[in-house]
C-alpha cells in the first residue's frame, strides 16, 4: 500500500506499473510475464508421447507406416498407452473420424457375475484400462463429448461380425484372450483409411493357452507385407523395475 500511495502522490496512478508489478508477484525471482514469446510451462492439455525404450520407439514408427500393427510384449511395455495415444492423435488431427475400442470380456481367474445396466455399463469395467489411458490424453469434457458424439466407439468383440470399420482408428487390447476364430474376424473388419493395433502378451491369456489366438495369429501375420509386428521385451518395461525383475522369475 505504500508503494501505490507514493505513486499517487508523485502524479498519478500507473496502471501499468501495478499491472506488471502484479504479474511478476505470482512467480517471484523470475522475470516472466505475460508478453514473452516462450512461456514457462506447456499449457496444453495433451502432451506428446515420446518413446522411453528402443521397443517404443519402433511401435510407435510401426504405427505411423503400417494399417495394421501386433503389438506383443510383457505387462507394462506400454502397449495400450501408445496405441490410445496415437488413436488420439489422429482423431484430433482428423487423420481419422473416430477411435473403436474392443476388449474380451474375460475374468481373470474369477467370476465377476451379473452385471447390471447398458452395454457400455456391462462392459466398463472390462474397458477401464482403455479409459484410464483415454483420461490420460484428453479432458474429461472432450472425453464426454466424443463419446456422447460417437466419435469414440466401445465395439464388444461378439458385435463386430458383419461391420465394416472404415476411416477409423481400430484397438483391439487384450487381444491374448481372444480365440484364433475371433481374431480372424476382428482383423479382417478393417476398412479403408483405417488403422488397426492389436495389443496382446500370449504370456498372460486367461484362456487355455492351446484356445488362445494371438502367438500364432501373429507368427502367420509377420511374413505379410506391410503388417507390423514388434515384440516388446522386458526392458521397455517402464513400470516399477521390479515387475521387470519378477517377470524374469515368474
Amino acid at each position: 500500500m505504500g508503494k501505490r500511495a507514493a505513486k499517487r502522490r508523485q502524479g498519478g496512478f500507473n496502471a501499468e506499473a501495478y499491472e506488471e508489478e502484479k504479474v511478476r508477484a505470482l512467480f517471484p525471482g523470475t522475470g516472466w510475464s505475460p508478453d514473452d514469446a516462450d512461456p514457462m510451462r506447456d499449457q496444453r492439455y495433451i502432451k506428446s508421447v515420446k518413446p522411453r525404450s528402443e521397443g517404443q520407439a519402433a511401435l510407435m514408427d510401426a504405427i505411423d507406416d503400417n494399417n495394421m500393427v501386433l503389438a506383443l510384449g510383457p505387462a507394462g511395455t506400454g502397449k495400450t498407452y501408445l496405441a490410445v495415444a496415437k488413436a488420439v492423435e489422429a482423431l484430433e488431427s482428423g487423420e481419422v473420424g473416430r477411435i473403436v475400442l474392443s476388449r474380451p470380456a474375460v475374468e481373470a481367474g474369477e467370476s465377476i457375475g451379473f452385471l447390471p445396466g447398458a452395454m457400455e455399463e456391462k462392459l466398463a469395467p472390462y474397458l477401464r484400462p482403455l479409459y484410464d489411458a483415454l483420461s490420460d490424453r484428453l479432458s474429461p469434457k472432450r472425453l464426454k463429448a466424443l463419446m456422447t458424439e460417437g466419435l469414440i466407439e466401445i465395439a464388444p468383440i461378439g458385435y463386430m461380425r458383419g461391420r465394416t470399420l472404415n476411416n477409423a482408428f481400430v484397438v483391439v487390447d487384450e487381444a491374448q484372450n481372444c480365440t484364433y476364430a475371433q481374431l480372424k474376424m476382428l482383423l479382417t473388419r478393417l476398412g479403408w483409411n483405417s488403422t488397426m493395433v492389436v495389443t496382446g502378451d500370449p504370456a498372460q491369456t486367461d484362456l487355455l493357452p492351446e484356445l488362445s489366438g494371438l502367438k500364432p495369429i501373429a507368427e502367420r501375420l509377420s511374413e505379410v507385407d506391410n503388417i507390423g509386428v514388434i515384440q516388446l521385451k522386458p526392458e521397455d518395461i517402464v513400470r516399477h523395475p521390479l515387475v521387470a525383475s519378477m517377470l524374469e522369475v515368474l
